[in-house]
């Protein structure tokens, strides 16, 4: 792989890179703005000018986006593969079913092209493995049906229903197993992409915020323009999208998060990112207009935005609890030697029982005994004054200024000195959770929402906070896999109304499969 991976040593280089700006670059770092530089540049230009001839300088190794459909390409070769190993383990003349089931390979990759498998992560600012688990399912379906064809025509056995549903499922899981390891390898091999942010203000802010809290976007961001005029855009791009300061990436990818966007503006950016091969995200400027419970469809070329403003039905909150159950409880079997392990090393570590029982709010604002591994010394309620936040003598409206100020009122903090040792490590890779497996099981929980929130910060909840306690708290949810507890009061909120608003049982499915890459890196959890 290393001898492979030699083959690319310029990686992260754009079509944009190779072009010589006609004038000296104005964009900015994060902390400096690029407009003073604009209209002195556009004064010394020519009156008439035209779009620099662009010369594009010949590649001698294919870009990073190449690269990771390579490695995507590979990792679905060995899925399949996986798969045929685990068919002709099953069957009678595993060998002859073996190689005529491997010359369906080649079938396999064409079908992952068909369900875009290997588009979406050059368009799209942030794709994950997960976001691909329903493509990947119609893939391992259609792959292993294509397979029961290929050894239909040949000489070899063929195998039964049961044998096909097993490789079928083999393959789902190796695919997602191994296009998450090909995502990493492409990410610690490569440069991160160059991205330049145009526009200002809160929404600016948010953008390069979201940059920070997921490095898997594999995006470092390499300059802000605060403004970007439609005339600017067409007499000097070079000014808006240049990058020439040495150890700096070239811009590779735009990223429009203005509080005022007009079509043509857009328009504009549209045309120079072509004719540049940039690649270009739109964020939209009003949340309230574009929110997260809104979906865009088409009637022929007119755009209609939808609004979800109905109840969750009552057969996706059916599902959601069988899902619960038939999840929850392997779950609880399989952690049963884990949970006895931990239990005996809280009890050995210091003083006090393995568990902590306290009042939660759950759905509706009802409260309910939350169980956990103790973390903190015993006692720990009492000395709560060392934290700095007192909810017996918290008026709402000081709730109010310390939500607003980033410090809610929330227990967790990640220099607590009331933390044990033990309950630092435990806390790191959420174990402390574990016993909220029966809270699940009882129906006081499921296994994704919203957590938990103490009974007393609840009650200060204001009206955009009730959403909260519109659901069944979750063991894991949005916050645990978008950034745990490295992220803000606001932020919290933003990404469990999204959740809320959009409640689905993939939805869930997605956060299941996320927590476990989240948990293990063991990042923001205090």
């Amino acid at each position: 792989m290393s001898s492979f991976l030699s083959r690319f040593p310029s990686l992260g280089r754009s079509a944009g890179a190779s072009e010589a700006p006609a004038h000296p670059p104005a964009v900015a770092d994060d902390n400096h703005s690029a407009l003073g530089s604009g209209s002195a540049e556009r004064a010394e230009a020519p009156a008439t000018r035209s779009e620099p001839r662009r010369t594009a300088l010949p590649r001698a190794e294919p870009p990073r986006d190449q690269l990771l459909k390579r490695l995507l390409a590979f990792a679905d070769a060995l899925a399949a593969l996986t798969a045929v190993v685990a068919l002709a383990l099953v069957v009678r003349q595993p060998v002859a079913l073996a190689f005529w089931a491997s010359t369906s390979v080649p079938l396999w990759l064409v079908l992952a092209k068909l369900h875009g498998l290997y588009d979406r992560d050059e368009r799209v600012l942030h794709h994950l493995t997960v976001d691909e688990l329903p493509s990947i399912a119609a893939w391992a379906v259609t792959g292993t049906a294509g397979l029961a064809a290929v050894l239909t025509l040949s000489p070899a056995p063929t195998p039964g229903f049961p044998a096909l549903v097993f490789a079928t499922l083999v393959a789902a899981a190796a695919s997602v197993m191994l296009r998450a390891g090909a995502r990493a390898l492409s990410r610690s091999t490569t440069l991160p992409e160059g991205a330049l942010i145009v526009g200002s203000g809160a929404l600016a802010r948010a953008t390069r915020r979201k940059t920070e809290l997921f490095p898997d976007m594999h995006v470092q961001l390499v300059g802000t323009v605060e403004d970007a005029s439609l005339e600017r855009l067409r007499d000097d791009p070079d000014s808006v999208f240049s990058v020439s300061e040495p150890g700096r990436l070239p811009v590779e990818r735009v990223i429009l998060a203005s509080e005022r966007i007009d079509e043509l503006l857009v328009a504009g950016l549209v045309a120079v990112c072509r004719r540049r091969d940039l690649k270009l995200s739109v964020v939209p400027p009003v949340r309230g207009m574009f929110g997260t419970a809104v979906r865009l469809s088409h009637v022929a070329d007119l755009p209609v935005v939808e609004y979800n403003t109905w109840h969750v039905a009552r057969s996706t909150l059916f599902l959601k609890r069988v899902l619960d159950l038939a999840l929850g409880v392997p779950l609880s079997i399989l952690a049963l030697p884990v949970l006895a392990v931990i239990a005996v090393a809280i009890r050995l570590d210091s003083p006090g029982p393995s568990i902590f029982v306290q009042r939660r709010a759950g759905i509706g604002g009802s409260s309910f005994c939350m169980l956990k591994f103790r973390t903190m010394v015993f006692g720990a309620e009492q000395r709560i004054d060392e934290i700095g936040v007192d909810f017996e003598t918290l008026s709402e409206e000081e709730a109010r200024r310390a939500r607003a100020g980033g410090l809610p009122p929330i227990l967790k903090r990640p220099t607590d000195p009331r933390l044990t040792s033990l309950g630092k490590r435990l806390r790191r890779f959420s174990l402390d959770e574990l016993p909220q497996l029966l809270n699940v099981l009882k129906g006081d929980m499921s296994l994704v929402g919203p957590r938990p929130e103490v009974v007393d910060a609840a009650r200060l909840y204001g009206p955009e906070e009730q959403f909260r306690l519109s659901v069944k708290p979750g063991l894991t949810g949005p916050m645990q896999v978008y950034g745990r507890g490295d992220i803000h009061w606001d932020e919290r909120l933003a990404v469990e109304r999204e959740y809320v608003e959009n409640l689905s049982l993939g939805r869930d499915l997605r956060i299941i499969a996320m927590t476990a890459a989240v948990v293990l890196r063991g990042r923001g959890a205090y």
